[in-house]
This record gives structure tokens, sequence and C-alpha cells, in this order.
């Protein structure tokens, strides 16, 4: 595997998934894979989880890591091409992204939607051009329309708790007070569609996610009726991609508590973090003994490790 920014990228992901039970076996196993290479991760947005759980997923590989946070310990960079430099933006990405991968063996790179136009976050514009001109591996640490890491965590975390082999996975949409992107939602629905998982995606109209991502997945516009039955609880917040960008509700009617759990097969709670209580859901259902919010995150460093092994491993 040269990049990973989908779960397209994985040749083979039940083979991934072995991958990953064995690096949390031993994260320390496979050190020498890393000895006397480095990575460096560049956050073009704010990070918490990615941050620490791809850090320290590359330095249980023996690495050296490097963290850069663009506009706070670097110059602005400018991603358009053909413009005139005349701004706030002293530093080309052309010049930029070279210049980094002569010092590293590995980028990881995280760049949110812009909503300023659906084309150009659609294309991916700052990470292909990071994969474009930077002559190393890179990896998607959460771009404009996918969070691949999220996603293989997500996925590593229901196969530990399911407790039958197909389960009924629900990812529904909550309220939330900012635009966010579609990048969690669209990678989660991408991932579980490559498993027989039985799939339901619920919200309200209008917050219809890309075609390419859903496939023939069906929406159920009805909360209620998606969680009957279920046996995993995705929340997230997404905005309209059809009116990009925008919030078209604010409907608290959607929040998950505990009423709409109980409609569930005493279903497991996931949220990617972090999250808004008693907005995205209740403090009785994010504090319950289904909440599995806490070892969903702690996932993220082991298929991190999983995904960096597997790169490292074809260098």
């Amino acid at each position: 595997m040269r990049h990973f920014t989908s779960v397209y990228d994985i040749p083979d992901l039940k083979k991934a998934l072995e991958v990953a039970a064995d690096v949390k076996k031993n994260r320390f196993a496979y050190q020498h894979l890393g000895k006397n290479k480095t990575m460096v991760l560049i956050f073009f947005n704010s990070s918490l989880r990615t941050r620490l759980s791809t850090q320290k997923a590359a330095q249980n590989l023996g690495m050296n890591t490097m963290v850069l946070n663009v506009g706070e310990e670097s110059w602005q960079m400018e991603s358009e091409l053909g413009v005139v430099m005349d701004g706030d933006k002293p530093e080309h990405l052309l010049e930029a992204i070279p210049v980094i991968g002569s010092y590293c063996d590995i980028i990881g790179v995280r760049a949110f939607a812009k909503f300023k136009s659906r084309e150009d976050d659609y294309s991916e514009k700052i990470l292909n051009q990071f994969i474009q001109y930077s002559g190393v591996p890179v990896v998607s640490m959460e771009g404009a329309t996918r969070h691949p890491l999220q996603s293989f965590a997500d996925l590593l975390t229901i196969e530990e708790y399911k407790t039958k082999e197909r389960p009924k996975v629900v990812l529904t949409w909550a309220p939330h007070p900012k635009a966010l992107p579609q990048a969690v939602p669209n990678s989660f629905v991408e991932w579980m569609r490559q498993t027989d998982y039985e799939l339901v995606v619920t919200h309200p109209e209008g917050y219809e996610l890309a075609p390419e991502f859903m496939g023939d997945v069906k929406v159920e516009y009805d909360q209620k009726k998606a969680f009957e039955g279920a046996d995993f609880i995705y929340a997230k917040n997404w905005s309209s991609f059809k009116s990009y960008g925008q919030i078209l509700s604010k409907d608290f009617g959607w929040t998950v508590n505990e009423e709409k759990m109980a409609l569930t097969n005493e279903a497991k709670f996931m949220h990617c973090l972090p999250v808004r209580r008693n907005v995205i859901v209740t403090d009785g259902v994010i504090d319950s003994k289904n909440s599995i919010v806490i070892p969903e995150a702690a996932n993220r460093e082991i298929t991190a490790q999983a995904v960096l092994k597997m790169i490292l491993e074809e260098l």
C-alpha cells in the first residue's frame, strides 16, 4: 500500500483487520520497520485524537515524528494555482510540499472542507497536491470528503463488540450549532458498505450524502423506525451536501436519547468525538454501559499503526 486516503487503498480489508488485531496484542513488535524513518504530520485544522493517536502509532513502530500546525508554526500556505500571491500567504504548497517530502518518509495530512466550493472540496485539492508533489507516501488524517483513519477504527470497534455475524448498524444525523463537513459520515458509509452488515442511514430530508458514497444504501427518514432492533448506533452531525455547507435544521428532536436507545437491541453507542453533550447525545446515553466511545477512540492508535505498518512494509 502506497497511500492511504480511503478504504479502496487497502488491498484486503479482512487482512487489514487481522493486522490491526496483531498490532493490538503487541504495539512494539515491529519497531524495526520504522527505525531511522520519519513521519511528518501536517495539520491545517485542529486535532486531538488524530494527532495523538497517529503520532503514537508512528512512535510505536520506531519512527521519528515531527508535527507542523500550518499558520501557527509555519507560514500561511497558498494552495490555489496561478494566483498572484500578494496577500497574507507567503508560501505556496508547490514549494512547501516537496521540501517537506525531502525531510521524511511518510506524510500525514489533515485538511478539512472549506465550504467555499463543493467542487473544490470534493476534488481534495490539498490532499492530492501532497500525493502529487511530495514523493513519499501520504496518509489522510481527515480530508474534505473522508476520514479513513476514523472509519478503520470504527470498523475494528464494531468487529470487537458485535455479538452476531451480521449486526444492524445505524448512522444517525444529530443536531449541531455549526456547519460540519460530510467527511466522517461519507467515510463511515463507504467502509460499512465493504462489510456484510445491515447498514441503515437516517437523517432529516435535505441531508442526503453524495451518491458516490451512499451507493444503494437506503435512507430511513424516520429516526425511531431506523433505531428499531439496531445493534450499533453511530451518531454524527453533518451539513447539507445538496445545499452545500448549509445548516437546514437544528431540531433537537434528533438528539440521541434514552427513549430512542430503548428501541434498539441493547445497541452500543458510537461517536467519533469530540461530541456536544445534550445536543448530539444525552448524558444518560454517552455515560451508559453501552457507550463505547472511549474504546472506539483508543482504537485510533491501533488502526493508524496498522496502516503505517502496511505502508512501511512496502518502502
